[in-house]
């Protein structure tokens, strides 16, 4: 792209010079993307044609998210260019970070599974894969979060770009897709050959983005759908502006509400025009025979919000292609796999017959024939009713989609250890009997590449110095530096410069919400969704209980911590916002006390993303991760905080499990229930929120402050978070682990004012962090499960 600095100093300048006279951080920031774009372009074209050429089998991974962050600084980073630029900039009088902060964060995502699915596009893209993504280009986001009062309100992410943006519009690859309608099923050759009359159109435009590898050279393609209006005769049935409405309605907003039906029926219609749209593609520019999809094409649905590809898929082969039943179910079967993401029953979506059978005709009746023929396979066995019950895709007036996609597909798997056992034993253990071979276990990874190079580069340079840059394509070679875990200088630079990554957070959170922030406390940080199972409220209920003890105790004046949160709350989920709620209040009475603010600090980040995580993350010192044990699959924010010299104050759940056994319990803080006591509590019924309360003086005195509205700014902000402790019994056992979770906290504190000691388990952390990078995540799956080949033309051969 530029072969020096002086290079990229004389393109940059004749471009901006170009910008009608404008040379402010705008007019750079345009000049420097375009400049990266027109370089990445032609990488993108060129792998496109080696793909065509070498004829290597494809992966195509569907999901709902891809929480991707800023592009221009995670490209700049793969090209091998980033501190080139940085350095050129600098010297014409710009800063990169400040034009960085220039682009719009792309509201493709919400949490972990979005920046999963991101996470995974990179490593494909790093180790020479073919590997795309396909979603929904949302123009609304999920939403842009604000506080007013303490509440969270919602307005519509404003990030599309259509000058300086990263995505290229292909009017010419657009696809049609059918809603509603009647089925109408003629014979032709003897071929049953359904027809759709009177149907719905809506028509999806592609827009293609560029995912560029570490090595710069392999750039895949994330290919975001946008529903437009179709030129198809529209039924009489409906208006022009409400089927317009509807119709822009389908890629505006990321999860609709859908509490009534028309939020549920929208949902569903965002999971077929994904499903449908891709599939349609992948078939339409395929250049081998149907018997050889197997061979050339991978599907992944990662989590079961694209589960209605293996219908669409079979509707393709049979309808379209006119294949038989037979021969369509043999390569859907061998051609989709399936990641499950939850082990929360609520998560594992069922939709009701009564909308998705107009919804979607021909749809539903393949769905109807997979399940009758599946349960056919089963009358010969000797199972009980609630095994079958268990089994079946269609129950009750119910369609159960993560059976359909474990029936419709040849893999299936969890995504940390523990998690996939649950599955096995519990959750889908009817499943798990009639498909052994299926399951399997991959342990989620995260991208270093901007976990650790981008987002702390100085802790990255720090590492190479130390051990070399091999740990840049290797990371589990990580682990050589547990040999520096003991050396007195490597210890005071770590030190170093976790003190400047404070710091970095400390300006940043000044600079956006005007918080000045104790550099010298600790930094506990709880950076996740809101949901009852990821208990932010038991950290909040915590950092109450010390504020009464200082208030109540003249002899208790703990160690200076700031307690950071940020994440979002669906808008229809009352009891996570009301959670939100209590957050700022507590933390407007404890910020303010001038005793209290000597020793705590509540610190909500608004609209917490990417941009903000890569702030938060290098910064952390301790590392919440206290989910109920059994409830969390996986976690992935538990990795970037332990690569980044984070430790982990966290339950035995989901991933954490195997970053204690990579770590050492010692080098972390373990406490709650373990899985095992979780799901007995359930099962036998013996848990009594109530009892815990009346033997507890201070939980009691928590609950009065609850009830009695303090903590929440009135009785009526606290009302869901009340009833689900009390009259709900703590289904997340908030109050059984409250006393473990405190006095872990107690041990933290100990343990900081051991500075070496405290730096030597940090380090220990960052070595065992490399097994966790989704490199080692996507080679596996490869291996195991997509047998994806690197190009030739790359490796060499």
């Amino acid at each position: 792209m530029f072969h020096s600095k002086e290079e990229f100093k004389e393109t940059f300048r004749r471009h901006l010079e170009q910008r009608d006279g404008k040379k402010d951080h705008a007019a750079a920031y345009s000049v420097l993307a375009g400049m990266v774009r027109d370089h990445v372009h032609e990488n993108w074209e060129y792998t496109k044609k080696l793909d065509r050429q070498e004829h290597k089998k494809q992966l195509f991974y569907f999901s709902m998210e891809f929480l991707v962050g800023r592009m221009l600084g995670q490209n700049l980073q793969n090209l091998k260019i980033h501190d080139m630029v940085e350095d050129g900039l600098r010297e014409l009088g710009f800063h990169l970070t400040d034009l960085e902060e220039m682009e719009p964060e792309p509201g493709l995502g919400n949490g972990g599974l979005g920046r999963l699915a991101a996470c995974f596009l990179d490593s494909l893209a790093s180790l020479e894969m073919s590997g795309h993504g396909y979603g929904i280009r949302y123009k609304g986001g999920l939403f842009t979060q604000h506080f007013v009062d303490g509440f969270q309100t919602e307005r519509p992410t404003k990030w599309i770009d259509e000058t300086d943006g990263w995505d290229v519009r292909r009017e010419d690859l657009a696809i049609e897709i059918p809603f509603y309608g009647e089925v109408q099923i003629s014979l032709k050759d003897e071929w049953s050959h359904p027809t759709l009359n009177n149907a719905e159109w809506v028509k999806a435009v592609p827009y293609d983005m560029p995912v560029v590898g570490a090595s710069g050279k392999q750039v895949n393609t994330l290919r975001l759908w946008q529903a437009e209006p179709s030129n198809q005769p529209l039924p009489s049935s409906k208006t022009k502006d409400e089927y317009l409405q509807e119709t822009e309605a389908i890629s505006d907003r990321l999860y609709p509400d859908d509490q009534l039906d028309p939020g549920k029926i929208l949902r569903l219609k965002q999971q077929y025009f994904l499903c449908s749209a891709s599939i349609q593609t992948i078939l339409k520019n395929r250049d081998f025979e149907l018997h050889e999809i197997p061979e050339y094409i991978a599907i992944q649905i990662n989590d079961t919000h694209p589960a209605l590809a293996v219908p669409e898929l079979m509707r393709v082969l049979m309808d379209e292609e006119g294949l038989s039943w037979k021969d369509a179910w043999d390569i859907t079967v061998r051609t989709v796999s399936y990641t499950n993401h939850t082990i929360l029953e609520e998560a594992m979506e069922k939709w009701e017959i009564r909308l998705l059978r107009p919804l979607l005709p021909r749809i539903y009746m393949i769905i109807e024939e997979i399940d009758r023929r599946f349960k056919e396979s089963l009358e010969s066995q000797d199972m009980d009713e609630k095994a079958f019950h268990k089994l079946s895709i269609i129950d009750n007036g119910i369609v159960k989609m993560a059976v359909l996609a474990v029936v419709g597909s040849y893999k299936v798997n969890g995504v940390a250890k523990l998690h996939t056992e649950i599955l096995k034993k519990r959750e889908l253990k009817e499943l798990y009997g009639q498909f052994p071979t299926k399951f399997h276990n991959k342990t989620n990874g995260i991208t270093h590449r901007r976990w650790l190079l981008k987002a702390n580069p100085e802790l990255s340079e720090l590492i190479t110095e130390s051990i070399g840059p091999e740990w840049t394509k290797e990371p589990e070679r990580l682990k050589e530096l547990k040999y520096f875990a003991q050396s007195h200088s490597f210890l005071q630079d770590f030190q170093a410069i976790k003190r400047l990554k404070k710091d970095h957070l400390i300006y940043h959170i000044e600079r956006t919400q005007d918080i000045v922030v104790n550099p010298d406390s600790i930094f506990d940080i709880h950076i996740k969704r809101f949901h009852g199972y990821k208990r932010q409220l038991m950290n909040i209920l915590h950092v109450q209980m010390l504020y009464d003890r200082i208030k109540r105790d003249a002899s208790y004046r703990p160690y200076p911590r700031t307690f950071f949160f940020g994440g979002k709350a669906a808008p229809s989920y009352h009891f996570a916002k009301q959670v939100i709620k209590m957050i700022n209040t507590v933390a407007e009475k404890v910020n303010n006390d001038p005793l209290a603010k000597q020793h705590l600090h509540i610190v909500f980040v608004e609209d917490y993303n990417v941009s903000h995580a890569e702030y938060m993350i290098p910064a952390a010192e301790v590392s919440e991760q206290i989910s109920t044990a059994s409830k969390e699959a996986s976690g992935t924010g538990n990795m970037k905080f332990m690569m980044n010299g984070a430790l982990t104050l966290g339950t035995v759940d989901g991933a954490n499990v195997e970053i204690f056994e990579q770590a050492g319990e010692e080098n972390a803080f373990l406490f709650g229930l373990r899985s095992e006591e979780v799901m007995r509590y359930e099962k036998d019924g013996n848990y009594h929120a109530k009892e815990i309360i009346q033997q507890n003086p201070e939980i009691e005195q928590l609950m009065e402050e609850l009830i009695n509205g303090d903590l929440t700014g009135g009785k009526q902000h606290g009302s869901f978070i009340a009833q689900q402790l009390l009259d709900d019994n703590d289904p997340f056992f908030v109050l059984e682990d409250i006393q473990s979770y405190a006095a872990a906290h107690e041990r933290i504190v100990e343990a900081y004012q051991d500075s070496s000691k405290w730096l030597e388990m940090a380090v220990k952390n960052v070595a065992a962090s490399g097994i966790f990078s989704s490199d080692r995540t996507i080679q596996q799956y490869s291996d195991e499960v997509w047998q994806l080949q690197r190009s030739l033309r790359k490796t060499g051969v």
